[in-house]
């Protein structure tokens, strides 16, 4: 069986109905792209810091010895970080506060300029540990401890500010501050006015607001505490904010 066919009429009509709805929405597209095409936004990137001192450091020392053998070596090291620990330990520092960096065994060996094959010449051993002094006082007599009971190398020393998050929030405030007035400021020379606020992100970084130090000794010697002068420490914050002109 065919099926009916439409007439003229019909077809005219259906064409002019979606004629009519193209014209409808044609329109509303048109307006919502000029709206978005309208939309105008500035972003800024500044900084603030706070200063703060320092109420502890973090020290990464340890011993490295030499020997013939890797038996010899580690067995040397071994009682000599143990010996280490232990004073540690004595002069106050808790047992959560010391903490194994870095262990290596490795060959040492001796390479002759004539181009000869290089001589092994014994092993290598190195045991380091990143030890937290709470209190900052006493962080000169913990160095002098730590070379006088047996750690021939001191890796680094790094001051810390212990509620260094809290203290950050008025360099925050600075950051944000900055922005807003560089906003303007822009917005100004350019013939607009900063609106809302549409995005506000801070870039979040390690921070190391401490001299770095190292040091190695041939031997352990009695010597007066070291002088550790702590200075002060400076906090900074970044952030991007993204305001919208009227």
């Amino acid at each position: 069986m065919l099926a009916p066919q439409r007439s003229t009429f019909d077809t005219a009509i259906l064409a002019g109905v979606a004629a009519a709805v193209m014209m409808a929405i044609a329109p509303v597209s048109a307006a919502h792209a000029e709206e978005k095409k309208m939309e105008r936004t500035i972003t800024v990137s500044a900084t603030g810091t706070a200063e703060a001192e320092p109420d502890r450091a973090r020290i990464t020392s340890g011993v490295v010895i030499e020997a013939p053998t890797a038996r010899e070596a580690l067995s040397q090291n071994t009682q000599a970080m143990t010996k280490v620990v232990a004073q540690l330990k004595e002069k106050g520092i808790e047992a959560k506060d010391i903490q194994t960096a870095s262990f290596n065994v490795e060959p040492v060996m001796d390479y002759h300029k004539d181009g000869q094959a290089p001589k092994l010449r014994g092993y290598r051993v190195s045991n380091q540990v990143v030890v937290l002094v709470r209190d900052l006082a006493n962080a000169g007599a913990v160095l002098d401890q730590m070379v006088t009971s047996g750690a021939n190398q001191i890796q680094g020393f790094a001051f810390e500010v212990s509620k260094a998050e809290t203290l950050k929030d008025e360099a925050r405030k600075e950051a944000v501050a900055n922005a807003l007035r560089r906003a303007k400021l822009l917005a100004a020379a350019a013939g607009a006015e900063v609106g809302d606020v549409i995005q506000i992100s801070e870039e979040v970084s390690s921070e190391g607001p401490a001299p770095y130090v190292t040091a190695r000794f041939a031997k352990a010697q009695s010597a007066p505490a070291a002088p550790i002068e702590r200075g002060t420490a400076t906090l900074e914050a970044r952030v991007t904010a993204t305001w919208a002109l009227k």
